[in-house]
């Protein structure tokens, strides 16, 4: 998925534009956005990614993307603030459907820290609906209680897309294992109906191997430290000069290199959320996924198993 976490903040209006153009030359459609998207702590840019995202369609005419909305948070202050009751639900599907029209894909609950799985059901009953009624997808992403989601989709069987952090120094992977059963729970049914896992934030937040940031990087900008991550980053960079002469194989040079290996070939994982910021970064970004389905960086995959350890 191209990601749009920047759009109206590090990324401007024009360079989403260029985004967009440079994904759909390649053939892809998938891109992710959220309501309180960018995270700026403006209130004024509240829902200016979907404005960016939503100009660009219209301007094209679009009627084949797989827009995949985030919703929940009052505001984009990185406030604990969130509304996921049925009505609201129901009312911002309804809302982004009439937007978007047939480009809205997937609907995702974001940010719920609740544990009432009797509140968290009537939630559901709302993604049901829309599927039912709109054929809205169903999702999650930043749930706190992953087994209370379970307990609440007992009698419904929603099959969810799950977007989640994984990445060399923290994965979300564990925490949402109470969910992953469901995805062989009905074997007759087909693909469109299992789950679908899809990891953010691979390269730590913008983290760089040589730990080098400008003033304005999307690192720092998001409160990122740069001595928390050091020691793992030294155990990564001293594998570096194997890795790179072991094989007949493109080098790895960057942790985005680290973070679409980590990612890519983890089995559970159906694809990538990308937060580039730029065409050029997503030219080389898209340049080294090929890398993944060219050449064998197994070894890299579980070189990098161990250090996460």
């Amino acid at each position: 998925m191209l990601g749009s976490a920047q759009w109206g903040w590090n990324v401007a209006r024009e360079e989403a534009f260029r985004l967009l153009d440079a994904w759909l030359a390649t053939g892809r459609r998938e891109v992710d956005c959220a309501t309180n998207y960018p995270i700026n702590r403006n209130p004024a840019d509240f829902r200016g990614a979907e404005k960016i995202l939503l100009e660009y369609v219209r301007a094209h005419g679009l009627r084949d993307l797989r827009i995949t909305m985030k919703i929940g948070s009052l505001d984009n202050m990185r406030s604990p603030e969130v509304n996921l009751s049925p009505s609201f639900i129901l009312m911002m599907g309804e809302e982004y459907h009439r937007l978007f029209e047939a480009n809205l894909h997937c609907l995702m609950l974001h940010w719920d820290n609740r544990d009432d799985v009797s509140a968290i059901h009537a939630s559901l009953e709302s993604l049901a609906t829309l599927q039912k009624d709109a054929h809205i997808r169903p999702g999650l992403s930043g749930i706190k209680h992953p087994e209370a989601y379970l307990e609440a989709n007992a009698s419904l069987h929603l099959a969810f897309d799950i977007q989640l952090k994984h990445n060399i120094f923290h994965s979300d992977l564990l925490r949402y294992s109470p969910l992953l059963p469901v995805r062989s729970a009905w074997p007759d049914k087909p693909s469109n109906n299992s789950i679908n896992l899809f990891a953010y934030g691979i390269n730590g937040g913008g983290v760089k191997l040589d730990q080098h940031y400008a003033p304005d990087s999307v690192f720092l900008a998001r409160g990122g430290q740069p001595e928390q991550v050091g020691a793992m980053l030294e155990k990564v960079r001293a594998l570096l000069p194997d890795w790179s002469t072991a094989f007949v194989r493109p080098p790895v040079k960057t942790m985005n290199h680290i973070g679409l290996i980590y990612a890519g070939l983890h089995p559970d994982l159906s694809g990538v959320l990308l937060g580039v910021s730029s065409s050029s970064q997503l030219r080389e970004t898209l340049g080294f996924w090929r890398n993944l389905e060219t050449f064998d960086y197994g070894d890299i995959f579980q070189a990098l198993n161990k250090i996460a350890r």
